[in-house]
C-alpha cells in the first residue's frame, strides 16, 4: 500500500501544484558525443541578504558530474543574480533525461526544470583518418600476480597423476575379477555386463555388439554343456543344444531355444546382410541372451561327488540358489536403475547442448514469467479515464482516497488505482488514473519526473532514463519513459537490476499511468512487456 501512495503522491503533486519559477534551468546543447560535456546552468534572482545553497552531486541522473564550475554572481541593483554551473557526460549512447534537482534559498526548496538530452555515437571516417594495427599486449614480469598459475600446473600434475593411478588400479581389479572368476555363468554374466557398459550400439558399432553378445552365449554353451558351440552355425547349434539336453536331461522349453535361435539368427544378419536392427530389438535381444544363458544353467544337473566331507545336503543348495538368485535380481535392478539415470542424464545434457543451460532450467524447475507469458491472459478495462489492457493476470484494485491529504481530495473528482505483483517479486504491473474536478492543465514530463522520484523513493539506485512519445493504436500520444535501475531486497540482502517502461497520458481532465517492472535480461519479463505494452487502448473521458 505504501509503495502505491508514494507513486500517486508525486504524481498528483507534480501534475496539480505549480508554483513561480524562481530557479531557471538551461543547457549548452541537447545532443552531444559520448564522452563530451553537457554544460547544465541553473540561475536565480534573490535579495542579497538570501542565503542559496546550491548542491554539491556526483550524478544528476544517469548523468556524471565531472565538473561542478564556482557560482558567479552578478549584482543587479539591490538583488544577486546567482548562476552555477555543472559539466556533465555520459560514456553510453541514448536519450536521458536531467532530473530535477533542489536549490535552497533560506532553507525553502526549489525544483529545477528536467531536461531531455541525446548522446550520440562518435563515428570514425576510416577514409580521411589513417588507422593503425593494435600493438601487442606488453608482458609484465609479476612473479607475485602469477602465483594462480603455478597453482593450477600443479593441480593439473595432480590430476594427471590421480588419472593414471585410478586406471591402474582399474585394470588390476579387472585382472583379479577375470582371476577369481571360474565358473562359466560368472563368466557370462560378467562379460554380458561390460558389454553393457562399452556401449557400443549407443555408438553406432552394432555389428561388433552382436558379434560380442553371441560369441558370450556360445563360449558360456561350449564350456558349460560341452557341445562345440563356436564352430558350429547357428542350425547345427540349435540342434546340438536339443540333443544335449536330452542326453543331460535338461529341462528346457521351446520358448528358450526358439529366443536363442531368433537372437543368432539376427546377429547372422546383422554380421552378413548388414541389418540395422532398431533400439528396442537390441535391447530385447540381450535380454533374450541373458534369460537363456541363465535358464541353460539353473537346468543342468548338478553331480555331486560321493563324499561325506565334501557333501551338500538338499537345503544348502537350494540356499546357494536363492543366493545366487539374489544377486542376478540385484544385478538386473542396479543395471536397470544406472540406464534410466543414464538416459535422464543423456536426454538433458542433449538439449543443454542443443538448447541451453537456461531452457533446460526453465522448462524442468519452472520461470515465473514464463508461466505468466504461456498462461491465460485477461483482456479488461480499468479506471476512469479507462485503460483497456491485456495482462497474464487480473489486477487487483488498490484504494488509496483515505491515505491522501484532504486539501488533495478536494481536488479530485475520482481516483482509481490496480496492480499485480510487488515491485520485489519477478513482474509487476501497476495502473493508475486521476480525474480532477476542474481543468488542470497537465505537464506529462513533469508528471514523469514524479513517477521516477517515487521509484527512488522506494529504494530505485543508480537509474538509467531514456525518454520518448508513445502513441497507442487510436493515436492517443503520451510520453514513455524506459531504463534501468539497482534495488536491494530488503529481505536478503541482494542487489538485483531491474528494467522498467512507463506510460502517461492526459486527457480532458483526467490522466492516465501505466509502470511495468521485471528484472533486466529476463528474456519472457520482455516478452510479457512486450504484449502489454501493444494492447494498451484508452477511451475518452466520460463526464
Amino acid at each position: 500500500m505504501k509503495k502505491h501512495l508514494y507513486l500517486l503522491i508525486l504524481l498528483f503533486s507534480t501534475a496539480v501544484f505549480g508554483q513561480q519559477k524562481q530557479v531557471i534551468t538551461s543547457i549548452d546543447t541537447l545532443k552531444n558525443k559520448i564522452g563530451a560535456e553537457f554544460k547544465l546552468s541553473i540561475k536565480t534572482t534573490v535579495d542579497t541578504s538570501a542565503k542559496v545553497i546550491f548542491p554539491n552531486l556526483k550524478n544528476i541522473g544517469a548523468l556524471e558530474v565531472i565538473q561542478s564550475y564556482p557560482i558567479d554572481t552578478v549584482k543587479l541593483d539591490s538583488k544577486y543574480e546567482l548562476i552555477k554551473k555543472y559539466g556533465l557526460t555520459q560514456f553510453d549512447s541514448g536519450r536521458y533525461v536531467v532530473p530535477s534537482i533542489k536549490i535552497f534559498i533560506n532553507s525553502k526548496p526549489f525544483a529545477t526544470d528536467s531536461l531531455l538530452v541525446e548522446v550520440a555515437n562518435v563515428q570514425v571516417d576510416t577514409l580521411k583518418q589513417k588507422m593503425y594495427d593494435i600493438k601487442d599486449i606488453t608482458a609484465v614480469e609479476d612473479s607475485i600476480g602469477n602465483w594462480w598459475k603455478y597453482l593450477l600446473i600443479f593441480a593439473l600434475i595432480i590430476g594427471i597423476g590421480a588419472f593414471i593411478y585410478w586406471f591402474i588400479k582399474k585394470r588390476q581389479q579387472k585382472k583379479l575379477q577375470a582371476g577369481i572368476l571360474k565358473t562359466p555363468i560368472e563368466k557370462a554374466t560378467t562379460l554380458l555386463d561390460t558389454l553393457e557398459k562399452k556401449e557400443l550400439w549407443q555408438k553406432g558399432e552394432v555389428k561388433a555388439y552382436y558379434s560380442e553378445l553371441t560369441d558370450i552365449a556360445r563360449n558360456y554353451i561350449e564350456e558349460a554343456i560341452e557341445i562345440p558351440a563356436m564352430e558350429s552355425t547357428t542350425s547345427e547349434l540349435i540342434q546340438a543344444l536339443k540333443a544335449a539336453s536330452v542326453k543331460k536331461k535338461m529341462t528346457l522349453s521351446q520358448e528358450i531355444i526358439e529366443n536363442l535361435e531368433r537372437v543368432l539368427k539376427q546377429a547372422d544378419l546383422v554380421k552378413f546382410a548388414k541389418s540395422k536392427p532398431l533400439d528396442f530389438e537390441i535391447t530385447e535381444d540381450r535380454n533374450k541372451i541373458q534369460k537363456v544363458i541363465l535358464t541353460l544353467d539353473n537346468s543342468i544337473p548338478v553331480e555331486v561327488e560321493v563324499e561325506e566331507d565334501t557333501l551338500l545336503n538338499e537345503a544348502q543348495k537350494q540356499k546357494q540358489i536363492q543366493i545366487q538368485l539374489k544377486k542376478q535380481r540385484k544385478k538386473r535392478i542396479v543395471t536397470a536403475v544406472a540406464s534410466v539415470v543414464f538416459l535422464l542424464f543423456a536426454v538433458t545434457t542433449f538439449f543443454i547442448v542443443t538448447k541451453g543451460f537456461d531452457y533446460v532450467k526453465d522448462n524442468v524447475l519452472g520461470h515465473p514469467t514464463k508461466e505468466l507469458l504461456e498462461g491465460e491472459w485477461i483482456k479488461s478495462e480499468y479506471g476512469n479515464p479507462s485503460i483497456i489492457i491485456e495482462t497474464p493476470k487480473v489486477l487487483k484494485r488498490v484504494d488509496l482516497t483515505k491515505t491522501l491529504p484532504k486539501e488533495g481530495m478536494a481536488l479530485i473528482k475520482e481516483m482509481q488505482s490496480f496492480a499485480y505483483g510487488s515491485v520485489l517479486d519477478q513482474f509487476y504491473i501497476m495502473i493508475s488514473t486521476l480525474k480532477f474536478k476542474q481543468e488542470t492543465e497537465i505537464d506529462l514530463t513533469k508528471s514523469m519526473d514524479g513517477v521516477l522520484q517515487s521509484l527512488e523513493v522506494q529504494g530505485a539506485q543508480n537509474m538509467i532514463v531514456k525518454q520518448e512519445e508513445f502513441e497507442t493504436k487510436e493515436g492517443v500520444k503520451g510520453v514513455k519513459a524506459y531504463g534501468t535501475f539497482s534495488q536491494i531486497n530488503p529481505v536478503t540482502k541482494s542487489s538485483s537490476k531491474i528494467y522498467y517502461e512507463a506510460l502517461l497520458f492526459s486527457q480532458e481532465g483526467g490522466l492516465q499511468q501505466l509502470l511495468l517492472l521485471h528484472e533486466e535480461g529476463d528474456k519472457y519479463g520482455n516478452e510479457v512487456s512486450e504484449r502489454v505494452l501493444n494492447s494498451v487502448e484508452l477511451k475518452k473521458v466520460t463526464q
